[in-house]
């Protein structure tokens, strides 16, 4: 929950902004006003407006618009320097404090018209580490589905399912979460999901998660389910307490049944499963890279590039096909 009272004015208008025009999701939101508030925070220290150096302790509602008026592109990229060095922070983190200033400064210049220049206007985005997703292979993500629906599991139906589209749909936690039974299109085989951005689309079933689901549906509890602020009386998947199930259940879930299939915890997680199941549609379907743009629900295609990884056997059999080999 953002505490608005803790913010200048300035700020909140540009929270209110992004919700009602660029129709920018709660936790985007969150994130936004979480970016912006540790900028301004640094630029109080970077200004000598404060002599105090713990960042929990600072207050931004004080600051002044002239203020802001004053800072330029070389402000910025100490900012983005003092997270590099000394908070040690990931290029992806700073990327997305880029994104957030860059959209925070044109939203003052061009719309909210309360600055003349804007200082990110030339403002980088740091140059991304490309790292090789973690994922299972086929036989891991064969044997953590078999051990989801073993008898021991009281909730192997529930659990089952939940496994199967992470697997088979490369979803999110969040959206996994966040379905309804009503988003489900039995007949079409097919499901709505709310995903980045709060952008809705669509994923179809195949016919391995829509025996899963029904299975679930069919021993999900329909007595005493909690009617709540998060609609659980609507959602898909429960929690033994009756209530949509929560992000750290799903986690917790996963986790377990990880652990049962001999499978390194500290190395994969759900968002892992998203990497698996991108990755399998990629090296076992021949899927094209742009349909599987559309199905991960990437923006950019290079976020969806790093799936096209292969591994050292197809490597290997490329060099056994070389036509030169016998030459």
């Amino acid at each position: 929950m953002i505490n608005r009272e803790n913010n200048p004015d300035y700020l909140n208008s540009f929270l209110d902004y992004s919700t009602t025009i660029l129709n920018k999701s709660p936790n985007s939101i969150k994130e936004y006003n979480y970016d912006i508030s540790m900028f301004l925070k640094y630029i109080k220290i970077h200004y000598n407006l404060t002599s105090e150096t713990d960042f929990s302790k600072i207050t931004i509602n004080d600051i002044p618009l002239d203020v802001i008026k004053k800072i330029t592109l070389d402000d910025i990229h100490a900012f983005l320097s003092y997270l590099a060095i000394e908070l040690k922070s990931k290029s992806t983190t700073r990327a997305r404090k880029v994104s957030t200033i860059r959209i925070f400064f044109k939203y003052l210049t061009s719309k909210a018209h309360l600055l003349e220049k804007n200082p990110a206007q030339d403002l980088e985005t740091p140059k991304l580490d490309r790292r090789l997703p973690k994922y299972l292979n086929l036989e891991e993500s064969k044997r953590l589905l078999s051990v989801a629906a073993s008898e021991d599991n009281r909730n192997k139906e529930r659990d089952t399912a939940i496994l199967k589209l992470f697997l088979n749909c490369g979803m999110r936690l969040s959206e996994l979460v966040g379905i309804d039974i009503r988003d489900i299109d039995f007949s079409e085989c097919k499901l709505t999901v709310i995903g980045k951005g709060n952008k809705e689309r669509t994923l179809y079933l195949n016919k391995s998660c829509i025996d899963a689901i029904k299975d679930y549906l069919a021993v999900r509890p329909s007595q005493g389910v909690k009617v709540d602020k998060l609609h659980s009386d609507r959602a898909l998947f429960l929690s033994e307490r009756r209530e949509r199930i929560s992000k750290r259940t799903v986690q917790h879930i996963v986790e377990k049944e990880l652990r049962a299939a001999g499978l390194d915890t500290s190395k994969f997680s759900t968002h892992k499963l998203r990497h698996t199941a991108a990755t399998l549609m990629y090296q076992y379907g021949n899927v094209d890279i742009r349909a599987l743009q559309v199905l991960l629900g990437h923006e950019s295609i290079s976020t969806t590039e790093i799936y096209t990884h292969v591994n050292n056997e197809q490597v290997r059999d490329a060099i056994e096909k070389n036509p030169l080999k016998d030459f």
